[in-house]
C-alpha cells in the first residue's frame, strides 16, 4: 500500500485521509496551520501532522487545496515532487463569478500542474466527488461513490486506485490526462448545481 502526504486539511483533504487511513495506508497531513493538521490527523491510525514545507513522505501527493493556492505550494517544492504521483482534485472555478473555470478552453489545471511539476506523475482524481459522498460511501444514499482517475501513467492510476478500494470505495480509469478538461467540467457544473441547491452536496453524479 502506497503513502500518502494530503496537502490541505479542509473537507477534501479530511475526507480522502480518512479513506486513505481507513484502507491502511501511512497519511502525512500537511497545512499551513499545524493545529488544523494535527485535528484532522489526530483520530487517524498511522496518520501524522506537519506544515508546508516539512518534507514530503509519500509516494502519493495530495493537492487538496483550492485551485488558486496550487502554484504557491508546488513551486515551494520544487524537485521534491520528481518521482512522486501528484494527485490534482481541484476544480478551477472563477470563484467571483462562480459561473465559468478560468483556465482555457482547451486546458485544465492538471495540465498546468504536470507542466510545472514536469518530473512527476501527475493524476486527475477526486474533484467529482464531494467530500460528504467519500466519508458516506455513496452518493445520494443510493449509489456507491465511483473516484474517477485520468492520468497518462498506468502505474501511478493503478497506484491511486488501490488506496481507494482498499479504503472500500470504486475506482474507474477515466483515460489519459486529456479527459481532466472533461472531469473538471463536470466537477464545475455539479458544484453550480450544488450551490443553488439543485442537488445537496451529499449527493452529486454517479456512475452506474
Amino acid at each position: 500500500m502506497s503513502d500518502l502526504t494530503i496537502i490541505g486539511a479542509g473537507n477534501m483533504g479530511g475526507a480522502i485521509a480518512a479513506l486513505a487511513a481507513q484502507g491502511g495506508a501511512s497519511v502525512q497531513l500537511l497545512t499551513r496551520d499545524a493545529a488544523a493538521a494535527e485535528a484532522v490527523a489526530g483520530p487517524l491510525q498511522g496518520a501524522t501532522a506537519g506544515v508546508v514545507g516539512d518534507p514530503i513522505e509519500g509516494d502519493i501527493v495530495v493537492l487538496a487545496l483550492p485551485y488558486p493556492a496550487v502554484a504557491e505550494v508546488i513551486g515551494s517544492y520544487a524537485g521534491q515532487l520528481d518521482g512522486k504521483v501528484v494527485v490534482d482534485i481541484t476544480n478551477p472555478l472563477d470563484f467571483s463569478t462562480f459561473d465559468s473555470l478560468v483556465v482555457a478552453s482547451d486546458a485544465s489545471a492538471a495540465a498546468e500542474i504536470a507542466e510545472a511539476v514536469p518530473g512527476a506523475r501527475v493524476l486527475k482524481a477526486f474533484n467529482t466527488n464531494f467530500a460528504g459522498t467519500l466519508a458516506a460511501g455513496t452518493v445520494g444514499g443510493a449509489q456507491p461513490t465511483t473516484v474517477l482517475i485520468a492520468g497518462d501513467d498506468t502505474a501511478a492510476k493503478e497506484a491511486l486506485a488501490a488506496v481507494v478500494a482498499a479504503g472500500g470505495l470504486r475506482a474507474v480509469d477515466a483515460g489519459s490526462l486529456r479527459r481532466a478538461r472533461e472531469l473538471e467540467s463536470l466537477g464545475f457544473l455539479q458544484l453550480t448545481l450544488a450551490a443553488q441547491e439543485k442537488t445537496s452536496w451529499g449527493a452529486g453524479f454517479a456512475l452506474v
